[in-house]
């Protein structure tokens, strides 16, 4: 274990670039477990990247250990790529993530990296496009999502304009583990690395380039022109303001009101303290303004622009949409109408997360699409994107999606998309309205013909070092001694993608799971039932997923409640 103190009094001499850190360094001078809390690890680099609170100390965002991080990253790009490397970096309306992203870009100059910078801050889809528009080593991409304002983060790409592999993020990992925090960084002045071309800022023209394949993923082009579709949207004081209100304009929509408070950036999410458009509290100031505009639509989406939510009016005042019901639905539009219209490739092909609705399955069996589970995290859905790239097929994908809120239709980027996302919601909801349905009806419409889905998550807080321990140990007395039984149900057979394999508890026969390992545990029940659990690799929570079936909607979540309630026991909160 890390000497806690020693690596406070190290700090406190020598992190003295940032005056924020240094007040805070005196202010816990006498809080042993805040010292404890900020210096017993180094933030965890994965696939991710980092995320953590911003503050003091090898625990925590801040200059010194995306300084830190970038080295490691900077060495392993040049034995990466020993010509010519160069790096995209964007970052979003977080505190701080203007300095984070400038010291990554000065981090990168000093090791010969070239940077290209975006002037103002974008959102995560358009640095995964600025990777492949600009043939970049690699990108960097400063958020922490929809994470609270106390939070930022640091995701890496590969040249794919997908998040890092595991491979990738193991390299990294070992420089990163190797670099002094203080000593072994290589610095560029940031002014004079602009001046010299070592850092270049990103032109319009690769933003005009976005917009243009965002545009051509719209099914019915012009359908919004004419439909008289009133939207009120709130990018929660993220990036999403600027994109997706050109895509909306330029697809015709002209009548779109922003929540005034959350219009701008801030980093402190004043109106918001969740901006997760997951969260029912986030959508507050817009659901507050939709009594007086009624829009056909409400929009949200979160700080980095790569998840949107949606609540729609009905009888009783606007009904919020999981991703779930958003994704299925945006799925049929998309293989319904172009199927009609002869634009459906050969053998297509829908990707979705093992957490994600199996509606699907439904839908895609109507209309001829294979669709192909990955593990939870949008780069599993980009890597499927790419394998069908590299064999000259990625025509066959039509659309991704996973349960949190995150779309992809269109290949011209790696990760979710709240821009194209925003745009063919409004599109779909137009075209229904040009058939006299809403997208209530619609819904409902769906799930008459393919059955009622109802899934549900319920997401536990560990925070800090013990809540790291109790994580561990719930996997580990799940994985000792599984239950037999959820709310009545029998557990019919439990996927276990740590460990790799599928038990079935009455027979005792295992199977490989052949996807990469990951700390999940699915246990499938009788009725259609399961109860999929596993840490969040970015938050400090443990979250549980609930998957009901039934004839009825109330049916199937009386079911849920029952499972919930007795899967909440079994894992002791």
């Amino acid at each position: 274990m890390a000497d806690v103190n020693a690596l406070y009094t190290l700090w406190k001499d020598k992190a003295t670039d940032d005056p924020d850190l240094q007040k805070e360094l005196t202010d816990i001078s006498n809080d042993s477990e805040g010292i404890s809390d900020r210096f017993y690890r180094a933030l965890e680099f994965g696939t991710g990247g980092l995320r953590g609170v911003i503050g003091a100390g090898t625990n925590r965002m801040n200059i010194y250990t995306v300084r830190q991080t970038t080295q490691g990253f900077a060495e392993y790009i040049k034995e990466a790529f020993p010509k010519n490397p160069s790096v995209a970096i964007s970052y979003d309306s977080r505190n701080k993530s203007d300095l984070f992203a400038k010291e990554s870009a000065r981090v990168l100059a000093g090791n010969g990296i070239k940077v290209h910078l975006y002037r103002e801050l974008m959102p995560t889809p358009m640095l995964s496009f600025a990777v492949r528009e600009l043939s970049c080593s690699a990108g960097i991409m400063i958020t922490a999502s929809h994470n609270p304002a106390k939070y930022n983060g640091y995701k890496v790409y590969g040249s794919d304009g997908c998040q890092l592999t595991l491979d990738a993020a193991e390299v990294v990992l070992a420089k990163i583990a190797k670099t002094d925090i203080f000593d072994g960084v290589k610095l560029s002045d940031f002014t004079a690395a602009v001046s010299n071309g070592e850092i270049n800022y990103i032109s319009e023209e690769v933003c005009e380039h976005y917009y243009e394949c965002v545009k051509k993923q719209s099914i019915h082009p012009g359908i919004c022109k004419d439909s008289g579709l009133k939207i009120v949207y709130t990018p929660l004081n993220g990036t999403g303001n600027k994109p997706v209100r050109t895509i909306l304009s330029r697809i015709g929509i002209s009548s779109v009101t922003v929540v005034p408070e959350q219009e701008f950036p801030d980093g402190n999410f004043t109106t918001c303290p969740f901006p997760n458009p997951e969260i029912k509290e986030a959508l507050a100031k817009g659901l507050e303004l939709c009594k007086s505009v009624s829009p056909d639509l409400l929009l949200a989406t979160d700080p980095d622009c790569d998840r949107v939510g949606i609540a729609v009016p009905g009888p009783n005042g606007y009904v919020l949409f999981s991703g779930n019901e958003v994704g299925a639905m945006l799925l049929e539009y998309i293989c319904a109408e172009r199927t009609k219209l002869g634009t459906m490739p050969e053998e297509p092909i829908a990707v979705k997360t093992i957490v994600t609705t199996d509606l699907v399955r439904a839908i895609a069996k109507e209309y001829g699409v294979e669709v192909i589970d990955v593990l939870t995290g949008f780069k599993f859905i980009g890597e499927q994107i790419g394998f069908l790239e590299s064999q000259n097929e990625e025509d066959r994908y039509v659309f991704g999606f996973e349960e949190s809120y995150g779309y992809l239709a269109g290949t011209y980027v790696r990760d979710k998309d709240a821009v194209v996302a925003s745009m063919l919601i409004c599109e779909m909801t137009a075209f229904y309205k040009s058939k006299g349905i809403t997208l209530l009806e619609a819904r409902e419409k769906m799930y008459k013909k393919y059955g009622i889905y109802f899934h549900t998550q319920n997401s536990f807080t560990c925070e800090g070092e013990s809540g790291m321990e109790r994580m561990s140990e719930i996997m580990a007395e799940l994985r000792a001694k599984p239950p037999v039984t959820i709310g009545g149900l029998n557990v019919i057979r439990i996927d276990d993608y740590k460990q790799s394999f599928s038990l079935v508890p009455e027979t005792g026969a295992k199977t490989v799971l052949t996807l990469p390992k990951s700390d999940v545990i699915a246990f499938n029940l009788t009725d259609n039932a399961s109860v999929i659990i596993r840490p969040s690799g970015t938050e400090p929570k443990i979250k549980v997923y609930f998957t009901t079936t039934g004839n009825l909607r109330s049916e199937a979540e009386a079911l849920q409640a029952k499972l919930a309630e007795d899967f909440k026991a079994v894992i002791g909160f």
